[in-house]
Protein backbone atom coordinates (compact mmCIF):
# COMPACT_ATOMS: atom_id res chain seq x y z
CA UNK A 1 0.00 0.00 0.00
CA UNK A 2 1.17 3.29 -1.06
CA UNK A 3 1.07 6.41 1.53
CA UNK A 4 1.26 10.07 1.20
CA UNK A 5 3.60 12.10 2.69
CA UNK A 6 1.64 14.83 5.13
CA UNK A 7 2.93 17.58 7.21
CA UNK A 8 3.95 16.94 10.58
CA UNK A 9 0.81 17.27 13.08
CA UNK A 10 -1.07 15.68 15.92
CA UNK A 11 -3.09 12.83 14.40
CA UNK A 12 -4.03 10.82 17.14
CA UNK A 13 -7.61 11.07 16.79
CA UNK A 14 -10.25 10.44 18.07
CA UNK A 15 -9.93 12.49 21.76
CA UNK A 16 -12.32 12.74 24.60
CA UNK A 17 -13.69 16.42 24.62
CA UNK A 18 -13.80 17.30 28.38
CA UNK A 19 -15.39 20.35 30.22
CA UNK A 20 -12.44 21.09 32.58
CA UNK A 21 -13.43 23.14 35.88
CA UNK A 22 -10.57 24.82 37.55
CA UNK A 23 -10.19 27.79 40.14
CA UNK A 24 -12.26 27.85 43.68
CA UNK A 25 -15.96 27.16 44.04
CA UNK A 26 -16.18 29.95 46.43
CA UNK A 27 -14.23 32.70 44.29
CA UNK A 28 -13.16 32.28 40.39
CA UNK A 29 -13.64 29.36 38.33
CA UNK A 30 -14.09 28.56 35.13
CA UNK A 31 -14.87 26.01 32.32
CA UNK A 32 -12.48 25.34 29.49
CA UNK A 33 -13.38 22.44 26.83
CA UNK A 34 -10.28 19.84 26.43
CA UNK A 35 -9.36 17.75 23.99
CA UNK A 36 -5.68 17.59 24.82
CA UNK A 37 -6.43 14.82 27.75
CA UNK A 38 -5.88 11.46 28.74
CA UNK A 39 -4.23 8.73 31.31
CA UNK A 40 -0.56 8.80 31.92
CA UNK A 41 -0.16 6.27 34.99
CA UNK A 42 -2.61 3.59 36.40
CA UNK A 43 -0.69 3.40 39.68
CA UNK A 44 -0.57 6.04 40.83
CA UNK A 45 -3.81 7.29 38.59
CA UNK A 46 -2.58 10.32 36.84
CA UNK A 47 -3.35 12.64 33.80
CA UNK A 48 -2.87 14.86 31.65
CA UNK A 49 -4.44 18.10 30.35
CA UNK A 50 -2.57 20.26 27.72
CA UNK A 51 -3.72 24.30 28.27
CA UNK A 52 -2.37 27.30 26.19
CA UNK A 53 -0.52 29.96 27.96
CA UNK A 54 -3.27 32.86 27.23
CA UNK A 55 -6.19 30.82 28.28
CA UNK A 56 -8.10 32.32 31.44
CA UNK A 57 -8.37 29.09 33.09
CA UNK A 58 -4.15 28.51 32.48
CA UNK A 59 -3.33 31.13 35.57
CA UNK A 60 -6.08 29.68 37.19
CA UNK A 61 -4.50 26.53 37.20
CA UNK A 62 -0.78 27.35 37.49
CA UNK A 63 -2.40 29.45 41.04
CA UNK A 64 -4.08 26.63 42.33
CA UNK A 65 -2.71 23.37 41.66
CA UNK A 66 -5.96 21.81 40.94
CA UNK A 67 -8.29 21.08 38.15
CA UNK A 68 -11.01 18.81 37.72
CA UNK A 69 -11.79 16.85 34.66
CA UNK A 70 -15.79 16.28 34.19
CA UNK A 71 -16.99 13.92 31.26
CA UNK A 72 -18.96 14.76 28.71
CA UNK A 73 -22.13 13.27 27.29
CA UNK A 74 -24.18 13.90 24.19
CA UNK A 75 -26.44 16.01 26.37
CA UNK A 76 -23.65 18.22 27.13
CA UNK A 77 -22.25 18.47 23.50
CA UNK A 78 -23.34 21.96 23.02
CA UNK A 79 -22.19 23.32 26.38
CA UNK A 80 -18.88 22.06 25.87
CA UNK A 81 -18.24 23.57 22.56
CA UNK A 82 -19.59 26.84 23.51
CA UNK A 83 -17.28 26.86 26.55
CA UNK A 84 -14.76 26.00 24.11
CA UNK A 85 -15.06 29.39 21.74
CA UNK A 86 -16.38 31.74 25.01
CA UNK A 87 -13.81 33.33 27.54
CA UNK A 88 -14.39 32.91 31.24
CA UNK A 89 -12.85 36.05 31.44
CA UNK A 90 -15.73 37.50 30.13
CA UNK A 91 -18.57 35.97 31.15
CA UNK A 92 -19.22 33.02 34.11
CA UNK A 93 -20.30 29.99 31.87
CA UNK A 94 -21.98 28.20 35.04
CA UNK A 95 -24.54 30.94 35.14
CA UNK A 96 -24.44 31.15 31.14
CA UNK A 97 -25.42 27.93 30.44
CA UNK A 98 -27.79 26.63 33.63
CA UNK A 99 -24.96 24.15 34.67
CA UNK A 100 -24.66 23.33 38.56
CA UNK A 101 -21.23 23.59 40.45
CA UNK A 102 -20.34 21.05 43.20
CA UNK A 103 -18.30 20.79 45.45
CA UNK A 104 -16.24 17.77 45.06
CA UNK A 105 -14.72 15.65 47.90
CA UNK A 106 -11.11 17.17 48.06
CA UNK A 107 -10.65 19.97 45.18
CA UNK A 108 -11.61 23.31 45.91
CA UNK A 109 -12.25 23.89 41.81
CA UNK A 110 -15.95 22.73 41.05
CA UNK A 111 -17.64 20.19 39.83
CA UNK A 112 -20.15 20.33 37.04
CA UNK A 113 -22.88 18.54 38.54
CA UNK A 114 -24.61 17.45 35.11
CA UNK A 115 -21.53 15.38 34.39
CA UNK A 116 -21.75 11.54 35.00
CA UNK A 117 -17.98 11.21 35.99
CA UNK A 118 -15.77 13.72 37.77
CA UNK A 119 -12.18 13.35 38.08
CA UNK A 120 -10.55 15.61 40.81
CA UNK A 121 -6.97 16.35 40.15
CA UNK A 122 -3.75 17.68 41.95
CA UNK A 123 -0.73 19.05 39.58
CA UNK A 124 2.27 17.40 40.40
CA UNK A 125 4.32 19.33 37.63
CA UNK A 126 3.82 21.66 34.87
CA UNK A 127 6.01 20.95 31.06
CA UNK A 128 6.23 23.82 28.95
CA UNK A 129 6.11 22.36 25.62
CA UNK A 130 5.50 24.93 23.13
CA UNK A 131 1.63 26.07 22.35
CA UNK A 132 1.00 24.99 25.42
CA UNK A 133 2.01 23.86 28.73
CA UNK A 134 0.78 20.60 30.00
CA UNK A 135 -0.56 20.11 33.68
CA UNK A 136 0.36 16.05 35.01
CA UNK A 137 -1.94 15.54 37.77
CA UNK A 138 -2.80 12.33 40.71
CA UNK A 139 -6.14 12.12 40.42
CA UNK A 140 -7.05 12.66 44.06
CA UNK A 141 -10.96 11.23 44.12
CA UNK A 142 -13.46 10.51 41.68
CA UNK A 143 -17.35 11.25 42.06
CA UNK A 144 -19.90 9.07 39.68
CA UNK A 145 -23.17 8.94 38.86
CA UNK A 146 -24.47 5.83 41.27
CA UNK A 147 -27.31 5.28 37.82
CA UNK A 148 -24.50 4.54 36.28
CA UNK A 149 -22.89 1.76 38.29
CA UNK A 150 -24.24 -1.86 37.54
CA UNK A 151 -25.81 -2.94 40.74
CA UNK A 152 -24.45 -6.59 40.60
CA UNK A 153 -20.66 -6.11 38.79
CA UNK A 154 -20.12 -2.56 40.57
CA UNK A 155 -18.65 -1.66 36.77
CA UNK A 156 -18.90 2.17 35.88
CA UNK A 157 -20.90 2.41 32.84
CA UNK A 158 -20.13 5.42 31.30
CA UNK A 159 -21.05 4.02 27.98
CA UNK A 160 -24.83 4.16 28.98
CA UNK A 161 -24.54 8.13 29.69
CA UNK A 162 -23.40 8.73 25.74
CA UNK A 163 -19.84 10.15 26.13
CA UNK A 164 -18.40 12.73 23.02
CA UNK A 165 -15.38 11.97 21.39
CA UNK A 166 -13.06 15.18 19.27
CA UNK A 167 -11.72 14.23 15.88
CA UNK A 168 -10.20 17.21 13.71
CA UNK A 169 -12.34 19.55 14.63
CA UNK A 170 -16.10 17.90 14.74
CA UNK A 171 -17.71 16.34 17.99
CA UNK A 172 -18.78 12.72 17.68
CA UNK A 173 -21.04 9.97 19.71
CA UNK A 174 -19.04 6.72 20.12
CA UNK A 175 -20.44 3.79 17.86
CA UNK A 176 -21.39 0.12 18.75
CA UNK A 177 -18.84 -2.12 21.02
CA UNK A 178 -16.75 -4.06 18.71
CA UNK A 179 -15.25 -6.62 21.32
CA UNK A 180 -13.69 -5.71 25.32
CA UNK A 181 -10.31 -6.82 26.49
CA UNK A 182 -8.56 -9.74 25.28
CA UNK A 183 -11.69 -10.71 22.91
CA UNK A 184 -8.72 -11.78 20.36
CA UNK A 185 -7.58 -14.04 22.46
CA UNK A 186 -10.80 -15.04 24.25
CA UNK A 187 -11.63 -18.56 23.45
CA UNK A 188 -14.65 -19.97 22.49
CA UNK A 189 -17.48 -21.90 24.50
Amino acid sequence: MSKVAFKPGNMIYPLPAVMVTCGDIDDVSNIITIAWTGTVCSDPPMCYISVRKERFSHDLIVQSREFVINITTQALSKATDWCGVKSGRDINKFKALGLTPERGQIVKAPLIAESPLNIECRVTDIKELGSHDMFLAEVVAVDADPKLIDNTTGAFQLNHAQPIAFSHGKYYSLGEKIGGFGFSVKKKR
